[in-house]
């Protein structure tokens, strides 16, 4: 009795036992069915996403580009389909090797998701910041009934069995699946046990798909941003003044005044070196390129007009010898050689150059919108400082100003770098081309000239017939001058009133006597600007062309007026004071001699006349205060001596100067000339 009633408790002591192992081990059965089919999800889902995307590049897009119509826009609609197509099928048979690997799969599928990270986001980004732009264009083409009517054609064509009714049931595929990537990671995770030695490496592979959807929200953000800012706009006045209102008053004047306490140290600027480098790098591309472009078009210009001279066309009278030779080269020159060369030049040089000048436009006004977000963002910054919080408007401006930094920073390398490639390219064809017009030309050259009777003539011999003829040309020429101003004497000196004579001492103060001029004969002016003068008039020159660059017609200062008047009436004068009367007279430099020429035979020395010239001197106008080591400081009315009237770029605004034994540059606007005032009575002969 004793045995048999200790015998029931250990039976059911065993029952228990066992119902509480299987307890134990169905929930593991489970868990491990559940990661076993989260995993199978993983892998059949990315070979249905990839047989998709093939069937969009190879099949939809296929069929649309057979169509060859004109108004769809294929590269905006699938932007970059063949790269993600390409890493994704990478992937779908990493995947599917993992099958084999039995306890190490989670761990391989793990390594697999650290592999493709960086391959992914980089496709993955690029997608989806132009998926927007892609969407925008599907609903603008179910707006015409023409080309929505060829892409459902194209659809029931290709992909019958999938019943799209649209592109974008394809289009959205590579959006949905990248941020669909951290969810199954984490289905795995849910369903492997803490104590798996996959577990940390799953949590670290889904951290970092999680990153990568991040990244890729974050890029598109900035891209949206650069999207908004780097648009050129080309507004009119009164556009302009319809944007304005009292918030955006506000914005520029705040920002105008934090750029001028920048510029007088005030408050610091923000430092980003690494900015500031590439930007100073940027801005020389863009000088780069807007130089090359004005040079290439100055080129063109100066081609062109030597082709206008066209001495083959005249009638030489000369039917045989070097003139037919010449008038055969030139029109082969004329009519074949250059037409192509600038044709080629255009082709390969000025559109490249055009269309890179005209990619630099976005950049640039995103590096110009960036400095103004910077100045928002530094004051909305002191602002926080000081309050300890900030509104969401200004929280929104200094997000936008980091993500223009950021893209900046990011792109601006890649961008320098493309346009200097280019800008190399570009090069390389200017100097192919002057190559092969120089070999062209030397080419024709060589077959005319041996033709010619001189040949084949040796060199010392051909330079002793070139000087002869030149010889014999010269004295041709200089009896022709002879004969010429014995016919047209020179203009005959105009004498000067007092009031004439004080009117040319104020033309003298302001530009010098070397740029004094007398009216030959009568000026009547007949267009808008012309001035009228008599003969007799002294003027003072401004500029020796007009608006147009006619260097026929010349900017004077007439004593007051000022105006165009014709070149070829005026003659150069410079003052000069007589001894009659102790009067100031001013005569022309060549009112007592012929007009000569460079090519003129010299004369019989004429009696000279005691008179003197008197000197000039150049003086500060207005006293002027040193900005900068390079400046010397002016007071008004002390003389100054002018070393050269330019800065070392050239440009006439600044000239260098010697004040008091020091040299430094004054602003050319500060110097007047004006006459020394000497003793009347004679002069040695000069």
């Amino acid at each position: 009795m004793a045995s048999a009633s200790g015998a029931e408790p250990d039976a059911e002591d065993a029952e228990e036992a066992e119902e509480a192992i299987y307890e134990e081990v169905l929930p593991c059965d489970r868990m491990e069915l559940s990661q076993q089919l989260a995993v199978e999800e993983l892998i059949t889902t990315e070979a249905s996403y990839v047989h998709n995307i093939q069937l969009c590049v190879s099949d939809i897009r296929a069929h649309l580009q057979k169509k060859q119509l004109p108004d769809l826009d294929l590269e905006g609609l699938f932007s970059n389909t063949d790269d993600i197509l390409h890493v994704s099928r990478r992937f779908l048979k990493g995947l599917e090797a993992t099958a084999t690997q039995g306890q190490e799969q989670l761990l391989c599928i793990s390594t697999l998701f650290h592999e493709f990270k960086e391959e992914m986001e980089t496709v993955y980004k690029i997608y989806c910041a132009s998926y927007d732009h892609a969407l925008q264009l599907v609903e603008s083409y179910r707006k015409d009934p023409r080309l929505q009517e060829e892409i459902l054609e194209t659809l029931n064509a290709t992909v019958p069995h999938t019943g799209a009714s649209d592109l974008s049931f394809f289009l959205v595929m590579p959006v949905q699946r990248v941020t669909k990537y951290p969810l199954l990671l984490e289905k795995i995770l849910k369903n492997t046990p803490a104590s798996s030695s996959a577990h940390s490496a799953l949590q670290a592979a889904a951290r970092a798909m999680a990153q990568v959807n991040a990244n890729i929200n974050e890029y598109k953000r900035r891209r949206e941003v650069a999207t908004k800012y780097n648009k050129a706009e080309h507004l009119t006045l009164r556009d302009r003044l319809a944007r304005l209102n009292t918030h955006s008053i506000a914005k520029k004047t705040t920002r105008l005044s934090r750029l001028l306490m920048h510029e007088a140290g005030i408050v610091a600027k923000t430092e980003d070196k690494e900015y500031d480098d590439l930007e100073e790098k940027f801005q020389c591309v863009v000088s780069s390129v807007a130089t090359l472009k004005e040079n290439v078009a100055s080129y063109l210009g100066h081609l062109e007009a030597f082709l206008l001279p066209t001495p083959h066309q005249r009638d030489l009278q000369m039917d045989e010898g070097p003139a037919q030779q010449y008038r055969h080269f030139a029109e082969c020159l004329q009519y074949t050689v250059f037409p192509e060369f600038k044709r080629r030049l255009d082709r390969l040089v000025c559109q490249p150059l055009s269309s890179l000048s005209d990619m630099l436009v976005g950049p640039q006004q995103l590096v110009k919108k960036r400095l103004d977000k910077l100045l928002d963002y530094e004051e909305i910054q002191e602002r926080k400082s000081e309050m300890g919080n900030v509104t969401y408007d200004e929280e929104a401006a200094m997000n936008t100003y980091l993500a223009i930094n950021d893209l900046l920073v990011a792109e601006l390398p890649q961008f320098n770098q493309v346009v200097v490639q280019l800008l190399r390219q570009i090069l390389c064809s200017f100097s192919a081309l002057q190559r092969d017009l120089a070999a062209q030309v030397l080419q024709r050259a060589d077959k005319e000239l041996e033709q010619m009777p001189h040949g084949h003539m040796p060199l010392p011999s051909f330079w002793k017939v070139v000087e002869d003829t030149l010889q014999h040309s010269g004295a041709q020429l200089r009896t022709f001058c002879q004969t010429f101003e014995t016919v047209m004497p020179s203009p005959v000196t105009q004498p000067l009133n007092p009031a004439e004579e004080r009117k040319v001492l104020s033309l003298v103060s302001k530009h010098g006597p070397d740029k004094l001029y007398q009216v030959t004969s009568n000026i009547s002016g007949s267009k808008d600007l012309d001035l009228t003068l008599l003969r007799g008039q002294v003027v003072a020159l401004l500029q020796s062309a007009d608006t147009k660059g006619n260097t026929s017609r010349w900017l004077v200062d007439a004593g007051g007026p000022r105006g165009f008047v014709p070149a070829a009436k005026l003659q150069p004068y410079s003052p000069v004071q007589s001894q009659q009367r102790g009067m100031d007279l001013l005569t022309p430099e060549s009112g007592t001699e012929r007009r000569r020429h460079s090519y003129a035979l010299p004369e019989a020395p004429k009696p000279q006349v005691a008179t003197f010239t008197p000197t000039f001197q150049v003086v500060a106008g207005f006293s002027f205060a040193a900005r900068s080591p390079q400046e010397v400081n002016l007071q008004a009315g002390q003389p100054v001596v002018v070393l050269e009237p330019h800065d070392k770029k050239g440009s006439k605004e600044w000239s260098l100067v010697e004040v008091n034994g020091q040299r430094g540059y004054v602003p050319s606007s500060y110097l007047v000339t004006v006459p020394v005032q000497e003793p009347m009575g004679w002069s040695l002969p000069v």
